[in-house]
């Protein structure tokens, strides 16, 4: 009998030489390393995207020596479903490279009704990564995530939980996301004294978003954490797609997009500038802005979105140039505020 598959799509075999070129960052003062580039799942891995699509950008990252895979409860949508398409995917694809994989995942923000459902509670934390693990058909994440504080319930409550999670072996390291350095210094407290690996600090950092700068960096430095920068394009402004407009087919002509048109118009001008310091770099604007962030100590990674993977290779290649003049920098910050 003849099979007649038109698809396309065969058994994945990694490329042998996936480690050769990507670059890997200590995370704190911990054994962890990461790519300089890592691969989050927060937009087009939900239900409302093409699987197939997905698929390819995995496996394209993958290659490229991208081993660091990041995924939240509520990644979608709707919530759950990138986990549960990213669960599919690591069957097919993936389940052999297990021990070259990080794969993290998030709970904090709102995920299903009630009280029970959202924030920073023992409770929504340990009922959260065990559907997450479920979701994703995993024994364990490499690292779990307290995704933003919780400003009601005591920060003992919800490390112990972190810890109780590590210990039960349902995830290796720990981490947070959005702590101010006050909360962050006090939860690294918290975490050393309960023995458990807190190694990143997941935050926004941009040119166009520099809080990052106003102590947590410095904070990290001296709890021994890494950071790991997430939205480095400012959800797409930091692109070359948005010199001369907004595309109809782009984010942020989309309806569920968390990019804002009129903040986007105010910022055109200093886009335009941006991009033609990249273009005397013989980069495109969004690989110097990658660049621009790799370039302080404390990142260990930073985070980007993929709509194909050749978007997601175009990015890859602002690995190839990590080098700053006083003077380009010097005009980054002039634009930058």
């Amino acid at each position: 009998m003849q099979i007649n598959d038109k698809t396309g799509v065969q058994d994945y075999q990694a490329l042998s030489s996936r480690y050769e070129t990507m670059k890997y960052n200590r995370c704190g003062k911990s054994g962890a390393l990461l790519p300089a580039i890592s691969l989050g799942l927060w937009h087009n891995f939900g239900f409302v995207d093409h699987i197939h699509n997905a698929r390819e950008i995995l496996r394209c990252a993958f290659d490229l020596g991208i081993t660091h895979f990041d995924l939240a409860n509520n990644y979608g949508p709707p919530y759950g479903s990138a986990e549960e398409n990213f669960g599919i995917l690591f069957k097919k694809d993936f389940r052999s490279y297990r021990d070259e994989l990080f794969i993290a995942t998030k709970a904090g923000y709102d995920m299903w009704p009630g009280p029970y459902g959202n924030l920073g509670s023992r409770k929504y934390l340990m009922a959260s990564i065990d559907q997450s693990l479920n979701r994703m058909g995993l024994d364990y994440v490499d690292i779990f995530y307290h995704h933003r504080p919780d400003p009601e319930t005591p920060l003992e409550e919800t490390m112990i939980a972190l810890a109780d999670i590590v210990r039960q072996g349902k995830a290796l390291y720990v981490g947070i996301s959005n702590y101010e350095p006050k909360e962050t210094a006090m939860a690294a407290s918290l975490l050393k004294e309960l023995k458990v690996p807190f190694i990143l600090h997941q935050a926004k950092y941009s040119i166009f978003e520099r809080g990052v700068e106003k102590g947590l960096l410095n904070t990290l430095e001296q709890e021994g954490v890494g950071c790991i920068a997430f939205s480095p394009l400012a959800q797409g402004m930091l692109t070359d797609k948005y010199l001369n407009g907004i595309p109809e087919d782009s984010r942020a002509a989309k309806s569920f997009t968390y990019l804002d048109k009129e903040n986007l118009n105010t910022h055109i001008s200093k886009i335009q500038r941006l991009a033609t310091i990249a273009n005397k770099r013989n980069q495109k604007l969004s690989q110097m802005a990658i660049a621009w962030i790799l370039r302080q100590p404390q990142i260990s990674s930073v985070l980007i979105g993929a709509s194909s993977a050749d978007q997601l290779k175009e990015n890859v290649k602002s690995l190839e140039y990590l080098e700053f003049s006083e003077e380009e920098l010097r005009l980054i910050d002039e634009i930058s505020k």
